[in-house]
This record gives structure tokens, sequence and C-alpha cells, in this order.
């Protein structure tokens, strides 16, 4: 016997209440978990436009360095123990780490002698990181110790970003790699928003010649079509096959024998 199933239009006490109850708890958890408000403070500074949802997790906040106007989204990881500084309106998505220092080779060098290790430990690595105002990280990414990516800089979803970049480059892959460069996109928009252009060149500069959208030449009017040609007059027939010649008339017929 099967169970019967209840209608999309009416549903039984015990269902409603249950969909009661998870819509609460859900509101409850975005006010509580999720929801993000403007104000933060970074080396004693105030920043009122900068927003991180509380669901990031920071390590050594005390040496992560923070410009205004930066948005740090849901379920992040910064690692900041050699020091991380994210310039001003930098977004960082959702599930991307930052980490400035490596221990997994110092971890199996040493093995067992790790945690007690006197001194410095072999393999570790450690340095500092820096994000150039107004860049971008996409979601699920990765960038290492001692990397330094310069201001505009974007970096694709699913990038691992080491070494050092320079402005307005657009990463991507495994190393990432330079792909681009982020000013064509933004020499785009510009075009379709002239007055938008003082403010973005406040913290970018002029864009240069290479990254400006071509500048088509006006359209030329529209050429009179051509006449067609005269149609050519038909050529000659050829001339007509002689007859062939009339054949021979036939010999008269012999005469019959004398008797």
């Amino acid at each position: 016997m099967t169970r019967p199933q209840p209608s999309p239009t009416r549903a039984t006490p015990a269902l409603a209440l249950r969909a009661a109850i998870n819509r609460v708890r859900r509101r409850l958890a975005r006010l509580l978990w999720h929801r993000m408000v403007f104000g933060e403070r970074s080396q004693g500074r105030w920043l009122p436009m900068t927003r991180i949802a509380p669901s990031t997790c920071i390590e050594h906040e005390g040496r992560l360095r923070l410009g205004d106007h930066v948005y740090i989204g849901p379920f992040n990881f910064i690692e900041a123990s050699a020091g991380v500084e994210i310039g001003e309106g930098v977004q960082i998505t959702h599930h991307a780490s930052i980490v400035s220092h490596a221990s997994h080779r110092a971890q199996r060098l040493l093995g067992r002698r790790f945690a007690d290790w006197p001194g410095p430990r072999p393999g570790w690595v450690a340095a500092p990181v820096a994000i150039g105002a107004y860049s971008f990280v996409g979601p699920h990414s990765v960038i290492e110790a001692g990397s330094v990516l310069g201001r505009g800089t974007l970096v694709r979803a699913g990038s691992v970003v080491r070494g050092r970049f320079p402005d307005f480059a657009v990463l991507a892959g495994n190393p990432a790699q330079v792909v681009g460069d982020a000013r064509s996109a933004d020499a785009h928009w510009l075009e379709r928003h002239p007055e938008l252009r003082a403010l973005y060149e406040a913290w970018a500069g002029a864009l240069p010649a290479a990254a400006a959208p071509p500048v088509l030449p006006a359209a030329a009017p529209p050429l009179m079509p051509a006449a067609a040609p005269a149609t050519p007059p038909a050529p000659p027939a050829p001339p007509a096959p002689p007859a062939p010649p009339a054949s021979p008339p036939a010999p008269p017929p012999e005469p019959p024998p004398a008797r």
C-alpha cells in the first residue's frame, strides 16, 4: 500500500509546523551568522564602508590590514600570521583562502618532532600577502604565502595564485597565469558610461591607448548601385553544313540477249 502524498495546496498540520520552524531557523541563522553589517576596524583605523561576513574565519586578525570599501563574503579563510594587506575596494567572494604561511613541508620533514622542534623548522614557508586596491578574488581560489597582486587584479574562480603580478592582471589556472588585462573590459563599460570616467580614473588612472576601445570611422554614404552591364549580342549562328553530294544515277538495265 503506497503512502498518500500531501496535496501541494493543502498541508497537514505537522507539515505546516515543520515548514514554519525551518523558515524561522533560516532567518535566525542569517541574522546571526550570515547577515553582513557595514563597519569594521583595522590597525586602529575605522572603516565605515567595509563589511565582512560572520562566517569568514580570520586567524591572527591583528596582522590583517584592511582598506575601506572592502567586501569579504561568506565562508572565506584568511590566515595572517605573516601579514596580509587587503587594499581599498577589494572584493573577496566566497570559499576563498588567503594564507601567509605553509607548514606541510616541515610537517613531513620533521615527522613527530614537528610540534616540539627547537628553533626554526626546516621547510617552513612564511611571507606576507598583499592584494592591491579594487581587485577581485573569485570563489574557490587560493592565494599562497608571499603573493603580491597589483591593483585592479581579477582572480578567476578556482585559481591557485603564487608570485608577484602586475596591475590589472587577469589571473586564471593552477598555477595561475596572466590571461588578460582587466582594463579591456573596463574600457567598454566606460564607453557606455562616460560620466563614470572621473570616478574610475581616481584610483586606476587613465586608460592606456591599447585598452581603449577602437574608434570606428564614420560610415561612408552608400554608393549608387552600378548599372547592370548590357547584354552582349548573341554570337552569329554557325553556317549550315554543306549538303551531302547526290548519289550517282543507277546504270541503265542491260538489254535482254538475242534469240
